[in-house]
């Protein structure tokens, strides 16, 4: 019997996941596959988190979590100098995104973002049967200039991911300062910052100094990335409390489990365990970036924790060819292919593997 499902519906591409290391093992009968394809923390968790993950924790697992995340969206609005009820948590930042475009976005209103970005925006805005209005990244970044010249009366949303999944390139302060000036007071601007603690350049925009401007900005982040907390889906927006009021209207009333909240807040006050990512990430990048040139590659300026390159040949093939070599990474489009900054072992043995996939004349 035929379904009646809405043509926008209709339209979309499921998104698809990296494959992950135990069904690699199998498929292929490989051992000790690797995955360097989703951009998580090879390091882990903070002790501190995995402390809060104990018996106590989990014996209480038949009770619904705390679903105004409390303590939680207390310690947030702490760090950043906010208010409790300028913090929304969602099932990843993902699930915000949803939340924005289902909350503001009527048929046939408007979202400006990137052509190569995040592909949750897209998604959550047709399901919204809203209107992507996509403009083309420059020297792959975000054409913020263009993308001020695409807004119309009939935009709601305008997404700015910085640093910018998946080429890894950041827009700096001026620039966004200079969007923020020509974007209309009734649009939301949605920094989606999610490599956030990973940046390490000083002409970072500090987007949360709008948000207590008390402009419609909402600045996304989330403990999936350097909290090595992805399995446990929590992410976070700031906002003004006008906006998240609205969000509140279609928010699930317990999307952020108690496990999560638990690690998450426990994760926030382990700064030594951030540093030690950050750290691990700055180094390996610098490596990576330079066995990669060695080989005759360019990869884009990353501020995230992963670097994204053109193979040159179809991105396609090299990625399948990893795939039995017990590498995982992820292959984007036409050459281009994105690979998360592992351990050092790991990243050794994605060059080794590189090497024999893609001989050198």
């Amino acid at each position: 019997m035929p379904l009646n499902v809405h043509p926008d519906i209709a339209s979309l591409v499921p998104y698809l996941p990296g494959k992950p290391i135990e069904e690699l093992e199998r498929e292929l009968g490989i051992p000790r596959a690797i995955k360097l394809a989703s951009n998580e923390n090879p390091i882990g968790p903070s002790p501190k988190a995995l402390a809060a993950l104990s018996t106590e924790a989990a014996g209480t697992l038949n009770r619904y979590p705390d679903g105004g995340a409390h303590r939680l969206r207390r310690a947030l609005a702490d760090r950043y100098k906010l208010t409790p009820d300028q913090v929304i948590l969602g099932n990843g930042s993902d699930e915000i995104i949803g939340l924005l475009a289902r909350t503001f976005l009527s048929p046939g209103d408007e979202a400006v973002m990137a052509d190569q970005t995040f592909v949750i925006y897209k998604m959550e805005v047709t399901a919204a049967h809203g209107v992507s209005v996509v403009v083309p990244l420059k020297e792959g970044r975000h054409d913020l200039p263009a993308m001020a010249k695409a807004v119309t009366p009939k935009t709601k949303l305008v997404f700015v991911c910085n640093p910018n999944n998946p080429t890894g390139t950041m827009v700096p302060a001026a620039d966004v300062a200079a969007l923020m000036a020509q974007v209309p007071d009734d649009a939301i601007v949605v920094f989606d910052e999610a490599y956030y603690e990973y940046v390490v350049s000083r002409n970072f925009p500090d987007s949360l100094g709008y948000v207590k401007q008390n402009r419609n900005v909402v600045v996304l982040r989330t403990f999936s990335k350097i909290y090595g907390l992805a399995g446990l889906r929590i992410g976070y927006g700031l906002t003004t409390p006008e906006i998240t009021g609205y969000l509140n209207r279609l928010r699930p009333p317990f999307n952020a489990n108690s496990l999560a909240q638990r690690a998450a807040l426990a994760a926030l006050e382990d700064e030594d365990h951030v540093a030690r990512s950050r750290a691990m990430n700055q180094a390996e990048m610098t490596r990576l970036r330079r066995d990669l040139v060695s080989l005759g590659f360019q990869p884009l300026p990353s501020e995230a924790n992963f670097l994204y390159f053109d193979v040159g040949r179809s991105g396609r093939e090299v990625f399948e060819a990893l795939l039995r070599e017990g590498v995982i990474v992820r292959h984007i489009e036409g050459r281009m292919l994105r690979v998360t900054i592992g351990l050092p072992e790991e990243n050794t043995r994605f060059v080794d593997a590189l090497k024999r996939v893609l001989p050198r004349e």
